[in-house]
């Protein structure tokens, strides 16, 4: 499979078996793990292979200390001595010494016991260890806070995603513009993305929200460069810290995807968008009041089914 928001590695298509937590649940242990990858991956100077691989590890958090070198090569879609080198530049002899620190670090036991979950249960599991990692970058709120005074401040607001990231962009974008007076759906990219950027710039946009998930289209890269070119504030909800949008962007949310069942599941990234969505209310004083007068409307016209 190669299609949009299909499971394997890197996301290149190849659907592999190695689901994290597969059985149990992963539950809090491999948020735990995850949060411990961010962390020694974060304030190092990677290259975008080494980005790569770093990405394909905290996807795969409770898989992450028990692979080799040939094993993580492949799931990244890198070359053996790619992997070797983003073990040096993380400070270790090689590989196997930045293995041997994660087995460290991780809880005991290899996850990929079968237990008496089916694959549907083991996604649902894998989805809610997705919303507790959520809910752990949550205790420091200020990230969330800041894009919500970035969203709400720009008049007209640009909200992109494309293919895969299609749906959550729309959605924001359809509740945004209860409250904001100006939200504008890119969800199309060719060469008039560009256009629609330009168009919002000089309406007087000053930020531009992305939802970018696995894979990953060129077309998203792009159009963030050059957002940020054309001088917009770039805030970015994406499948990780190390995903190819980083370089471009401003202010980085990351909310991981499942990756279980073929096609990718995106519980935390659809929720992280809501909670930006508050933190917008909150900084629009007329939120309430747009909301308010909606809803009176939507009585009038008996817009819904009681």
């Amino acid at each position: 499979m190669s299609g949009d928001g299909v499971n394997g590695g890197a996301g290149e298509g190849t659907r592999t078996d190695t689901r994290a937590g597969a059985g149990t649940g992963p539950g809090e242990a491999e948020t735990g793990t995850a949060a411990r990858l961010q962390k020694l991956f974060e304030g190092h100077r990677l290259t975008p292979t080494q980005r790569r691989i770093a990405h394909c590890m905290v996807r795969r958090a409770a898989d992450a200390p028990f692979l080799s070198s040939v094993e993580l090569a492949e799931l990244a879609g890198v070359s053996q001595p790619s992997v070797t080198r983003f073990a040096v530049a993380l400070g270790f002899d090689g590989y196997p010494a930045l293995r041997r620190h994660l087995r460290e670090v991780a809880p005991t036991g290899k996850p990929g016991d079968t237990g008496s979950y089916n694959e549907y249960q083991q996604a649902v599991h894998a989805e809610i260890d997705n919303l507790r990692h959520l809910a752990a970058a949550f205790a420091d709120p200020s990230p969330v806070i800041e894009a919500g005074r970035l969203l709400a401040a720009s008049r007209p607001l640009p909200v992109l995603g494309l293919r895969a990231a299609t749906a959550q962009a729309a959605g924001f974008t359809y509740f945004a513009r209860k409250v904001h007076p100006d939200v504008r759906l890119l969800d199309e990219g060719g060469t008039m993305l560009t256009d629609r950027i330009d168009a919002a710039v000089h309406a007087g946009a000053t930020a531009l929200l992305c939802f970018a998930l696995p894979r990953h289209p060129r077309e998203v890269v792009d159009a963030l460069a050059y957002a940020r070119e054309a001088g917009l504030t770039t805030v970015t909800v994406a499948d990780s810290a190390f995903a190819p949008v980083a370089h471009h962007t401003d202010l980085l949310l990351p909310a991981p995807v499942g990756t279980g069942l073929a096609f990718d599941t995106a519980c935390a990234p659809m929720l992280l968008g809501r909670v930006l969505l508050e933190a917008m209310c909150d900084a629009l004083p007329d939120a309430q009041a747009r909301l308010e007068e909606f809803d009176a409307q939507a009585v009038a016209r008996g817009l819904f089914v009681e």
